[in-house]
């Protein structure tokens, strides 16, 4: 079963990585709107609907293929996954289960945001929460940035870009904390009107 990628290459679906498989070059920096393009096509060609006429095994192979397809497809789609996949690919783990090593002023950013964020729930502050939620967007801007110049330059320094994946994933984690208060903020202070 074979699947072209967005770019005309010809891809087959036993490709070497995420990337070849949408027919990509390996890099952090990931060109969004080609990454939905080629994995329209690439599953539009092996999609299970296509071979629900074929036999059994036809119809599994689509369905195995499909869903590693989009395996992929959300892996490079999101920053952390796309960032953590670079590190694997180059031979390190991000290994944030066992590794929460943290360096002291990351963890002391951490204390503040998360105080500020206890003390504008407790008094309702929404614009508090909006102007939290956009300092920590602007922390994941420069994280994403950093990556992308650890794991896209000649010399890759995928170590440290593992330390950076695992800021990102707090950063990440602690944004929708903050945006869940803000709705959970705004709808009781509008309720209270």
């Amino acid at each position: 079963m074979a699947a072209s990628g967005g770019n005309g290459s010809g891809s087959t679906f036993a490709a070497r990585n995420h990337f070849s498989l949408f027919g990509l070059p390996v890099k952090f920096g990931v060109d969004l709107a080609a990454l939905e393009s080629a994995w329209r096509a690439v599953q539009g060609a092996v999609h299970p609907d296509r071979f629900a006429g074929g036999t059994d095994a036809q119809r599994l192979l689509a369905l195995q293929y499909s869903t590693q397809i989009n395996e992929a497809h959300e892996t490079l789609k999101d920053p952390v996954r796309r960032a953590a996949y670079l590190c694997q690919l180059h031979g390190v783990a991000i290994d944030a289960e066992r590794n929460t090593a943290m360096p002291e002023d990351f963890l002391m950013q951490q204390m503040e945001w998360r105080e500020s964020m206890e003390d504008a729930v407790a008094a309702s502050d929404v614009r508090g929460l909006s102007q939290l939620a956009e300092e920590v967007r602007a922390s994941i801007a420069e994280s994403e940035v950093l990556l992308e110049h650890l794991l896209d330059r000649p010399s890759a320094d995928p170590v440290r870009a593992s330390a950076e994946v695992r800021r990102l994933m707090f950063l990440t984690k602690f944004q929708s904390q903050v945006i869940q208060e803000q709705r959970r903020v705004s709808h009781g202070t509008a309720a209270d009107r």
